[in-house]
């Protein structure tokens, strides 16, 4: 049985057990997230939301909260002597999935 969850502008294909890194939460470690936001469900036969299915919801809980590796970005613009160089980590919260209801 898996899901299809929507999160910060991306969605997440996710079963019971998984681990992902989701957009930082306001939640703090061991608190339960319930995530109503559920675009299919698969449990034999596929459901899809109209955008969401109804009644569906996947449990989450928290694990940790982290930053991502660093991400550069680098722009020049040839013949124009301008270079902007810049880095960026992404913070996030580890969640576990536990139940797809």
């Amino acid at each position: 049985m898996y899901a299809i969850i929507k999160n910060g502008g991306k969605q997440y294909k996710v079963q019971e057990g998984d681990y992902l890194n989701l957009d930082l939460l306001d939640a703090s470690p061991k608190d339960k997230i319930t995530v109503s936001e559920v675009l299919a469900v698969n449990n034999g036969e596929l459901i899809f939301g109209t955008p969401y299915v109804e009644g569906a919801k996947v449990e989450l809980e928290v694990i940790a909260h982290g930053k991502d590796k660093k991400i550069i970005i680098y722009k020049k613009r040839r013949r124009k002597d301008s270079k902007l160089k810049k880095g960026f980590r992404r913070e996030f919260t580890r969640v576990k999935v536990t139940s797809i209801a």
